[in-house]
């Protein structure tokens, strides 16, 4: 098996690479979403507790 018959996956390359960079995309936003809601959550949280005392 050569490398250019493995990217070409059969003749299903389009499909597979897309489905794999989907898959890519989605695990990457998973990962970022709740570390950039924390961050966000904890600077309001900062700025109010300044406000309050």
């Amino acid at each position: 098996m050569d490398l250019q018959n493995f990217f070409a996956m059969g003749g299903y390359a389009f499909y597979v690479w897309t489905a794999y960079a989907i898959c890519f995309i989605v695990l990457a936003v998973n990962l970022m979403l709740p570390i950039v809601r924390r961050k966000k959550l904890l600077r309001e949280l900062a700025l109010k507790q300044k406000r309050l005392g």
